[in-house]
């Protein structure tokens, strides 16, 4: 089902880039909680899979999967110089994470973490 088709596309800018950022939400058993937390803030998002979700703004897109139950797995593409804002958003959210930021190559450039 999905949640919220509104909000803004993901930029072409950044699209572009392919997967540059994963991590791990921990200590989350509600999936779909988590991404109604992101509706909440502004962004679309929709079903992408039996449980996961696949959430976004003009700026980040990411997948939502459940890892082992426990915990969430995040990854997709981000605008590198917001990956704080992300954190921030989450932090928001009350949600402990891992984030890593790659670059093109695959190179981690940047890890965050609560």
């Amino acid at each position: 089902m999905d949640l919220s088709e509104e909000g803004e596309a993901l930029s072409s800018e950044w699209a572009e880039l392919g997967n540059n950022v994963c991590g791990i939400l921990h200590g989350c058993r509600n999936l779909s909680l988590v991404a109604e937390h992101f509706v909440r803030a502004g962004w679309r998002s929709r079903s992408s899979s039996w449980d996961g979700y696949e959430v976004g703004t003009d700026w980040c897109e990411v997948e939502l999967d459940s890892l082992d139950g426990v915990d969430v797995l995040l990854n997709g593409v981000i605008a590198p110089h917001r990956l704080d804002n992300l954190a921030d958003l989450l932090h928001r959210f009350g949600l402990t994470y891992t984030l890593e930021l790659n670059d093109e190559h695959g190179t981690l450039i940047r890890e965050l973490h609560t």
